[in-house]
């Protein structure tokens, strides 16, 4: 997936706002899936403006710098639903606790869980304020709109990400914790 596409899909789904908006929803809602920095999300709107894929309405405020309120257009509408008939392949993972974990005797153990236990944590957590924002936004899936539960699903895979890293992270510190019972 290219940023445009996923900066297109949330102008789609949750609807138009500002380039700060947009850095905050990437923060609080797609960081699960996608990753973009401030400058990024900025460039990469003045380039899907540029091409007409969306549109932008500048608001004039008094006591705060004016700010630009973008939208999808048709055009990008169009062109979100050719991507999403592209096949798509899984991304390539590159993830350092890996290399690390595969590494970690040359370490002492103690700092490996250390490690193992803090990643845990934040995965821990990151998974609270995912079930928050299911509970807040989701609360009865019979009666959501198809494209309520076509972003549910969404939502559903990042609950799924952060469990599974959080269970991993355990099952690597029961196993490095019994590997320094044996010695």
């Amino acid at each position: 997936m290219a940023l445009p596409h996923a900066l297109l899909a949330s102008l789609l789904v949750d609807g138009p706002c500002s380039g700060y908006d947009m850095v905050k929803r990437f923060d609080e809602k797609i960081s699960c899936y996608w990753m973009a920095s401030h400058q990024q999300v900025y460039k990469t709107l003045r380039e899907l403006e540029s091409q007409g894929w969306v549109s932008s309405e500048m608001i004039t405020q008094t006591t705060r710098p004016n700010k630009n309120i973008y939208s999808i257009t048709s055009l990008g509408k169009e062109k979100l639903a050719h991507w999403v008939l592209i096949p798509s392949e899984p991304t390539t993972i590159r993830e350092d606790l890996m290399i690390k974990t595969q590494v970690g005797f040359l370490v002492p153990r103690p700092a490996i869980i250390e490690e193992l236990k803090r990643r845990q944590q934040i995965h821990l957590t990151n998974l609270e304020v995912i079930k928050a924002i299911e509970d807040q936004e989701f609360p009865d899936l019979a009666s959501m709109t198809i494209e309520q539960k076509f972003h549910y699903l969404t939502l559903r895979r990042g609950i799924r990400f952060e469990a599974d890293w959080a269970n991993w992270c355990k099952e690597a510190i029961a196993l490095v914790e019994e590997m320094d019972q044996k010695i």
